[in-house]
């Protein structure tokens, strides 16, 4: 993001402000890479201390989100921001609001990698489920950078990654299914391993939330419940 766009106000103060919020949301979004990166080899390896650390720690996550929640309110009712300014703090406040969800995620897929057995994981797709989890990780930190440099061309670029999280999604639930279906003993740990390829599902949703915000900061409109084609046409003006 070229900062000198956003430091057009005659107070510097209010320039630091808006910086300031945008820093401390790179920050958050950093720790939630963390804490995703972490879950995922919780679940993939068996890393039990790294599990812990994720589910340890997400209320790291959650007080940056109040933290910037009340820098966000602070700008909203002493700046009454309009135009530009305005969508930015709507952004903002929708983007902590998927990482702070997304943070979730990632405490969920630590808690139910605790459960499982070494046992539970040679039994399972685990390959599958590393490579979903990569895909999604790989989203996630897309989404960011094109946040950090309202990048359109960019998000609309990882947002059609969603496409291919939610196929591989679908053919390792039809895997569980199927895996469960041949060995009714495994019901317990298997469930826990769905619960998790679920999470990450949602990250990658998630991650095209934050991808559809930089839109409509960048331009203005609104790509949510669009196609992919749709938005692609709004991100780069081509709408014939």
């Amino acid at each position: 993001m070229d900062k000198m766009s956003f430091s057009h106000h005659i107070s510097q103060q209010y320039n630091e402000e808006l910086w300031g919020i945008l820093d401390n949301v790179m920050r958050m979004g950093g720790l939630v890479e963390q804490q995703l990166g972490d879950a995922l080899v919780a679940l993939v390896e068996g890393d039990n201390e790294r599990g812990e650390l994720v589910v340890t720690s997400d209320y790291k996550v959650n007080a940056f989100e109040v933290r910037l929640d009340e820098e966000c309110t602070h700008v909203l009712a002493r700046r009454q921001p309009a135009a530009s300014d305005l969508r930015l703090i709507i952004a903002v406040v929708k983007t902590i609001t998927d990482l702070e969800r997304i943070g979730d995620e990632a405490e969920r897929i630590a808690r139910m990698a605790l459960h499982l057995l070494e046992a539970d994981r040679r039994r399972s797709p685990m390959e599958e489920v590393a490579a979903l989890g990569e895909l999604v990780k790989k989203m996630l930190h897309g989404a960011l950078d094109a946040f950090a440099r309202m990048d359109t061309e960019q998000a609309v670029k990882v947002a059609q990654e969603d496409i291919k999280a939610d196929s591989q999604y679908e053919a390792i639930v039809r895997n569980l299914i199927q895996h469960m279906e041949d060995n009714p003993k495994s019901v317990s740990p298997i469930m826990d391993i769905l619960w998790s390829v679920r999470s990450l599902e949602r990250i990658g949703d998630r991650s095209r939330n934050i991808c559809e915000y930089v839109i409509y900061f960048v331009l203005g409109k609104d790509v949510r419940h669009t196609s992919f084609e749709q938005m692609a046409a709004e991100a780069t003006g081509d709408r014939r």
